[in-house]
This record gives C-alpha cells, sequence and structure tokens, in this order.
C-alpha cells in the first residue's frame, strides 16, 4: 500500500489576501510595532517585554470588569471564574520579569537612554488594573491629558466603582455588616481598610470555607498575591538594574517601588485571618 494513503490531507494554502489567521491575530501588525532607538541589541527585548506586558495588563483588565459586572448581578461563578483567569494571566504577567530580572547597570544604561522621560507609571493599561484594585488618584490622569480617548477611559474608570467596592456591595446585599460609609464612599477615591469590613471578612472566614462568599475571598486573595508579588519582582529587577538612582519619568525609582509593594490589596483579606 501506497505511503500517501497514510499522509495527513495538505491543508489549504491558498488565500485571496491574508490568511483567516492574521485577519484574526494581526501578527504582521503586533510583530511591526518594535521601533529601537538605540543601537543596542538588548533594547529590543527591553521593548518586547513592555509591549507584552501591556497585552497582559489589557487582558487583566477585561476580567477584573467581567469579575466586576457579575458581582454587580449576583453572578458569583462568573466572578470567581473570571478571577482565577486573571490569576493565570497574572503568572504570565510576572514571568514577563524573567528576560529583565537579570540585567545589570552596565546593561541597563547601554540603552536607558532611548527611553527618555518614558516610565511604566505612565502606563493607562496598568492605571485601570490599579484603579480596579481600588488604588486611585484623579493625578494619574494628569500625564494622560494630551490623549483624549484614553483620558476619558480612565476618568471613567476613576469614577466607577473598583471591582473590590462590587465585592463590598454584593456581601452587603448578601446580609453581610458592612458600613454605610464603606458602601456610599466616594469611589474616585483610594480605599483606606476599615476595621468592621475585617469584621465581615473574619466571619466569611470562620464559617463555612465551601460557601461560595469564602471561595470568593480566596479568589480574590489569590489575585492579591500575585499583584503582591508583581511588585516586588518590578522591585528587584529595578534595584538590581539600576540601584538607587531616579526613576525614568522624574519617578522616585527604587523608593516609589518600596512604597507600592508595602501596600497590601484588599486589605481586610489579609488582617482578617489573624481573628480566625
Amino acid at each position: 500500500m501506497s505511503h500517501e494513503a497514510f499522509e495527513p490531507e495538505t491543508p489549504h494554502l491558498d488565500f485571496e489576501g491574508t490568511t483567516p489567521y492574521e485577519d484574526y491575530v494581526r501578527a504582521d501588525v503586533l510583530t511591526h510595532l518594535q521601533h529601537t532607538l538605540s543601537d543596542d541589541p538588548g533594547e529590543m527585548v527591553f521593548l518586547v517585554t513592555t509591549q507584552v506586558m501591556e497585552l497582559w495588563f489589557t487582558v487583566i483588565v477585561h476580567e477584573w470588569e467581567t469579575a466586576a459586572n457579575a458581582l454587580r448581578g449576583d453572578d458569583v461563578p462568573t466572578a470567581v471564574d473570571a478571577l482565577k483567569r486573571s490569576v493565570r494571566e497574572l503568572d504570565a504577567l510576572n514571568a514577563s520579569w524573567k528576560p529583565l530580572g537579570q540585567l545589570t547597570p552596565a546593561q541597563f544604561n547601554a540603552y536607558r537612554g532611548a527611553l527618555g522621560e518614558g516610565s511604566g507609571f505612565q502606563s493607562a493599561m496598568y492605571r485601570r488594573m490599579e484603579f480596579l484594585l481600588g488604588d486611585k488618584s484623579a493625578s494619574m490622569l494628569v500625564p494622560h491629558r494630551g490623549t483624549p480617548r484614553v483620558h476619558a477611559e480612565l476618568e471613567k474608570a476613576l469614577h466607577e466603582p473598583s471591582l473590590y467596592d462590587e465585592v463590598l456591595r454584593f456581601l452587603a446585599r448578601r446580609g453581610h455588616p458592612v458600613p454605610d460609609e464603606v458602601l456610599s464612599r466616594d469611589v474616585s477615591r483610594r480605599y483606606e481598610p476599615s476595621p468592621r469590613v475585617e469584621e465581615v471578612w473574619t466571619a466569611v472566614y470562620s464559617g463555612d470555607e465551601r460557601d461560595e462568599v469564602a471561595r470568593l475571598g480566596e479568589a480574590l486573595t489569590d489575585v492579591a498575591e500575585l499583584v503582591w508579588r508583581w511588585r516586588n519582582d518590578h522591585l528587584v529587577a529595578t534595584r538590581r538594574a539600576m540601584g538607587a538612582k531616579a526613576g525614568t519619568g522624574g519617578s522616585a525609582g527604587v523608593a516609589w517601588l518600596e512604597k507600592r509593594a508595602r501596600n497590601n490589596v484588599f486589605p481586610e483579606l489579609w488582617t482578617a485571618r489573624s481573628y480566625v
């Protein structure tokens, strides 16, 4: 019997115009967005890694907005599914530090000048992530005044309830004694921990751990842990590459990152554990 009978059928190769894969993924666009500004070969790694981070920010924002919308409709399973997906995506995002985590000062300085005043804290999509986590500040809209669409999206996110705000409103609808001052707070301001919210989570964790509210709490804690790891990995990579020097774009560099790394996301989910 001929061997041809066992060979797989040749896929369709002849297309009018672009391939269906290109139409969907837009790979040609993605792979031509890299425009280095120095002659150092290491700059390409830095640029591509940063662009990959931006893509992960985008999908994580999508997941957290999905979770927030689901909680607004009391749909816990959909919210938990979105949070669990975001945990895997945060793992991938955090792995993005691997290509940059071993940079020596000399290697970073070889193309640092190409960044000019550019700095990661100017990332609009990362800012939307932070806003969804409840870390809000109207001043962070200022760098984006020159891009109306981006500024409008950030302003909208600033004035919308964060993911954690939606969690606490959901808990209140479930009969948990979330204080009125938390439920009616100005959501455009940074969330501040509440002892009474801590008591709510203490009661949740003292009950049936199979309850969907407890499972929601654990999904949020998984997210918070990986956000903390992201901030610490950023701190370590920066400290290794540039020590205590001022950061690009006028940021305080390591000093600013150290302060960020000390802030827990969804704080009462961590402190309540001391009382269970």
